[in-house]
């Protein structure tokens, strides 16, 4: 069994509304609460890091496979949403939706576009964050997929 150990160093000068810093191997950056929270709104926030590290999870899960499969992709991009619910002063993500819009090469097969959407479908449930997250946020799906002309 191998192990890959990440470190995180975080800085916080104070209270609630102050502005800090992470350092994560190539990730530095400033860190606050979001505006839409009534925070400074500087730098990132752990709602758009946990909505950041599902979606680039998901989108690599994604990639590897269907080159793994040998499908031919002229383009993979994504829209991703994360939804907070607040109830009685109570945070909750509650949810993230990815959108994947999958551009499969001209000649593309049907049996191969079916292949591309069941892998769409397939790197959801095993990305490491979706299982990370699994049961306490929910996870939707909303893949586009088209061929080229």
């Amino acid at each position: 069994m191998a192990e890959h150990i990440f470190y995180l160093a975080a800085n916080w000068p104070g209270g609630r509304n102050d502005v800090g810093t992470i350092v994560s191997g190539q990730l530095q950056t400033k860190v606050s609460i979001p505006s839409e929270m009534d925070g400074p709104g500087i730098g990132t926030n752990p709602d758009e890091m946990l909505l950041g590290a599902a979606a680039t999870c998901y989108i690599i899960t994604l990639a590897a496979m269907l080159q793994c499969s040998s499908i031919k992709v002229e383009s993979l991009t994504m829209q991703s949403e994360g939804i907070v619910d607040v109830t009685n002063g109570v945070f909750t993500y509650k949810k993230i939706i990815h959108k994947p819009e999958i551009l499969l090469a001209n000649g593309t097969t049907k049996r191969v576009a079916n292949l591309a959407q069941k892998l769409a479908e397939k790197a959801e449930k095993t990305c490491m964050i979706s299982k990370a997250i699994q049961g306490n946020v929910a996870l939707e799906l909303q893949v586009q997929l088209k061929i080229e002309a």
